[in-house]
């Protein structure tokens, strides 16, 4: 059964707390939306959960190979194309097909072009289009319709129902409103003591500070 379990956290950045004592259960057909203002740890919670940075304290329970971290960074390689970027990003995952992805995300018509040159916006568009070439059932995403008009944001909410029925899952930190069916995560209660002693940061700490 599918589902991400957190018990008790304590997320930290650069050493001090920032999110503590949070848990929360995350299942198979479930969208969860992380709220609370900007610095409230909502990213920071999101790389520790992605794998990018160990928890101060608490537990994460996860399949092993679930999740597939969507970061403000759209993670392109600048020369390829649209669909050579999809081609290698699913050859990293061990899946093969990418039209479906082009499809969803309204990128036919881009397959050759230079990820370069590509907008803003079509450059989120493809960056969230290796979602679906990931083979992932969890989906992390934090702020994935920065620079997105209008209708690609539709093309994202679709996505996210089409993922979710599948038996997916997707835990989203917005300030939007997407329309989805999803249950709420309010960071703001659990922000921590910021009189708490800091510890010493690891050499992982900083490497993705």
């Amino acid at each position: 059964m599918l589902e991400l379990a957190v018990d008790d956290l304590t997320v930290s950045r650069g050493g001090v707390p920032v999110l503590e004592r949070l848990s929360f259960r995350l299942g198979g057909g479930e969208v969860l939306v992380l709220r609370g203002p900007n610095g409230s740890g909502k990213t920071t919670l999101l790389r520790t959960l992605a794998g990018l940075q160990p928890p101060m304290a608490g537990r994460i329970s996860l399949p092993p190979e679930a999740i597939a971290y969507g970061a403000h960074a759209d993670g392109l390689k600048a020369t390829l194309t649209v669909a050579e970027n999809l081609a290698f990003w699913a050859r990293i995952h061990g899946t093969r097909e990418i039209e479906p992805a082009l499809d969803d995300f309204n990128l036919q018509s881009l397959r050759n072009r230079a990820a370069q040159n590509l907008s803003a916006g079509q450059k989120r568009r493809l960056g969230l289009a290796r979602l679906l070439v990931t083979g992932r059932p969890i989906w992390l995403l934090d702020e994935p319709t920065v620079s997105l008009d209008q209708a690609s944001v539709t093309l994202f909410a679709d996505a996210v129902r089409a993922h979710v029925a599948a038996g997916g899952a997707a835990l989203i930190a917005t300030h939007i409103d997407l329309r989805l069916e999803a249950g709420i995560f309010d960071v703001g209660p659990f922000k921590a003591d910021p009189d708490a002693p800091a510890r010493t940061p690891s050499p992982f700490d900083e490497a993705f500070a």
